[in-house]
């Protein structure tokens, strides 16, 4: 096996729903603990409310797909993704010299 799991806390994959509002509308997310921290995270790099940096998203989405595409699109895969493209965008420790 990879071994990715190892060490990992159980608590990383708990799912947890929050209430939000985003364009002046009520809703809920749910979205697993790990990235509630990392919205968290991005929300405070930015300077955002975490609520502000997902309408962000949401409108950033909307710009940058046909309208066809944003209306099948679930925000909580759009705010998964997003925080997997800025995990691939974070830089990592410099590697050893060979």
């Amino acid at each position: 096996m990879c071994r990715l799991l190892c060490n990992k806390d159980a608590r990383d994959f708990r799912p947890v729903s929050r209430s939000i509002r985003i364009f002046g509308h009520a809703t809920s997310l749910r979205l697993e603990e790990s990235f509630w921290r990392a919205l968290d995270s991005l929300a405070r790099d930015q300077g955002l409310t975490t609520p502000k940096l997902i309408e962000t998203l949401r409108e950033e989405a909307s710009e940058l797909l046909q309208a066809e595409e944003v209306a099948t699109l679930n925000l909580a895969s759009i705010l998964r993704t997003v925080c997997l493209l800025a995990e691939r965008r974070r830089p990592g420790p410099p590697s050893a010299p060979a």
